[in-house]
């Protein structure tokens, strides 16, 4: 099962809104066809591992990262390409939390006299699909709040200076979790500060190479985005949510740009987040990775937005008063009221520590 996960991993960033999956086949311990969930309308995990097993796949054992579906969507069932095969044992991960399936696929399997086990690997599993569960059960992206900062709690220096707070290791692993998600967004101060690219690269990649960058998503209310910003050259898709009363010449000449403009209503100001993420959700965009600036992130928090929070605490102290910190906003009033993190995980970058977990 631990190498379906890894191989379910593989996918993922590119095959939304459908779950990442893995799948291996395997018969007299011997590994017979692996697979991993193909872009939408292609094949799912189990197709692909059946496929290359061929004839071998019956009375072969099954092991799988979430329940085969039994329905018709842009493909047939797998659980009738499963029964067909003759395989003959089906260990799956856990269930489908998607409401055709859940519970449904598992049954089939069953009803057709193959054995199956559910739950080896289901920790994993389940962090694998997390942005797909939320959006599968609500219709919204899943939003991971990610941030750098010292250990004095600062994003940057009172003159804004914040290259480089974390380290190389800890900002190549940050690249994997662009790639892992549909969509990264910021602040429009972010993009004026830093004129960021917001792409997935490693080194010096061609990034056109790559099968497919995160959508990137810009909190603009006025349409500042300067027209030779670096995301509005880059492969792939620029969303820029400006406010409903923005100027119209404004969004004509980011449209001109390529970007594809989503005009938001506003309140005091500032764009309806709740809005912006609901409509991001009709676009099948499953899981956001929110990189700041500050206010926005401060928003968020403050609208309870955050499912899971990333952050690289770098052992360094930046100092003054002025120094931002990454998460703005209105904050609570009291420690009690604070937003607390659950299933808490740590992982060392050199000198780098990462923290990660979920909000409630």
């Amino acid at each position: 099962m631990q190498e379906a996960l890894s191989l379910a991993r593989l996918s993922l960033g590119n095959v939304s809104p459908n779950p990442a999956v893995g799948a291996i086949l395997v018969k007299d311990g011997v590994v017979i066809g692996q697979g991993h969930t193909q872009p939408p309308g292609q094949a799912h995990a189990e197709i692909v591992a059946l496929r290359k097993a061929g004839e071998e796949a019956r009375g072969a054992s099954m092991y799988v990262t979430l329940e085969p579906c039994c329905h018709y969507g842009k493909t047939p069932p797998c659980t009738q390409a499963i029964i067909e095969a003759g395989v003959a044992e089906v260990h799956i991960a856990m269930l489908d939390p998607n409401p055709l399936v859940n519970g449904k696929g598992l049954a089939a399997l069953k009803q057709a006299g193959i054995k199956t086990v559910l739950g080896e690997g289901e920790e994993e599993a389940r962090e694998v699909i997390e942005t797909y569960t939320k959006y599968i059960t609500s219709g919204l992206p899943f939003i991971t709040a990610k941030f750098a900062m010292s250990l004095d709690g600062k994003i940057a220096t009172a003159n804004g200076d914040s290259k480089w707070i974390s380290n190389e290791k800890s900002r190549s692993y940050a690249h994997s979790l662009r790639r892992q998600h549909d969509a990264i967004m910021v602040g429009i101060n972010t993009v004026l500060k830093d004129d960021p690219r917001l792409t997935v690269r490693n080194g010096e990649e061609n990034l056109k190479t790559l099968h497919k960058q995160p959508i990137r998503v810009v909190v603009d209310s006025h349409g500042r985005t300067p027209l030779d910003a670096k995301i509005l050259t880059e492969p792939g898709i620029t969303i820029i949510a400006v406010a409903e009363n923005a100027s119209e010449q404004r969004k004509q000449q980011l449209a001109e740009k390529g970007a594809v403009i989503l005009a938001l209503p506003v309140i005091n100001g500032f764009i309806l987040l709740e809005r912006l993420i609901a409509e991001l959700g009709k676009q099948q965009i499953t899981g956001v990775l929110v990189e700041g600036g500050s206010s926005l992130l401060g928003s968020l928090f403050d609208l309870k937005m955050v499912d899971k929070v990333v952050a690289f605490v770098a052992p360094i102290i930046i100092g003054g008063e002025r120094g931002k910190s990454p998460v703005g906003g209105e904050g609570v009033d009291n420690v009690a009221e604070a937003f607390r993190l659950s299933d808490i995980k740590y992982k060392f970058f050199e000198n780098d520590i990462m923290i990660s977990g979920y909000l409630k």
